[in-house]
């Protein structure tokens, strides 16, 4: 019986270790925080994710642009048109590495903390981000990793200042924060 055990717990770290794993984009969230007036901050998502977790710790995350909801259609049309540019960026990507040997020999329930490079590819242009992120191996078959800390986006970083511009004259608005926040949690799903 301790040989039956053994070899099934073993079979179930090598299916763990090396295979690739889906984003289950129901189950996850790609949120930013808009700063208008001053001081009237409003929390948005991307309802259109797809992603993977490669099975040596390589994350790809595509977000559709056209998805930004901000609860408001015209103002979601608007960050489609003025800002993101959607018809020439449709997508933005989002890459990171972590360590997937950690994330093996965790047990469901057991949380790891990391500091990983995230790299942003938005409106053409990529910058690296250093990021804090937390593990969570929900199960042998799910893994949820979270930004433990948001990540600052800079507008100018992306060509996108003209477009935070053309939002708040057409919004009629003395200013639009620059900076926004974003924050990400992502369950991804191995493969079967």
């Amino acid at each position: 019986m301790k040989k039956l055990l053994l070899a099934l717990s073993l079979g179930m770290a090598s299916t763990f270790a090396q295979a690739d794993w889906t984003l289950n984009a129901d189950q996850s969230s790609l949120n930013f925080v808009s700063v208008k007036k001053n001081d009237i901050a409003e929390v948005s998502e991307f309802k259109s994710l797809a992603g993977l977790l490669k099975e040596d710790g390589s994350v790809a995350l595509n977000v559709s642009l056209a998805s930004v909801s901000t609860n408001i259609p015209i103002r979601d049309e608007r960050m489609q048109k003025l800002l993101f540019e959607v018809q020439k960026h449709a997508l933005a990507n989002i890459t990171a590495k972590i360590d997937m040997a950690k994330v093996t020999a965790m047990k469901a329930g057991d949380l790891s903390q990391e500091s990983v490079e995230v790299k942003l590819a938005l409106h053409g242009k990529e910058k690296a981000y250093n990021a804090a992120i937390t593990v969570a191996k929900l199960s042998d078959e799910k893994v949820l990793v979270t930004l433990s800390k948001p990540i600052v986006v800079q507008a100018s970083d992306f060509d996108l200042s003209a477009g935070v511009e053309a939002l708040r004259e057409v919004a009629k608005l003395p200013m639009i924060s620059q900076a926004v926040p974003i924050t990400a949690s992502l369950v991804f799903v191995a493969a079967k």
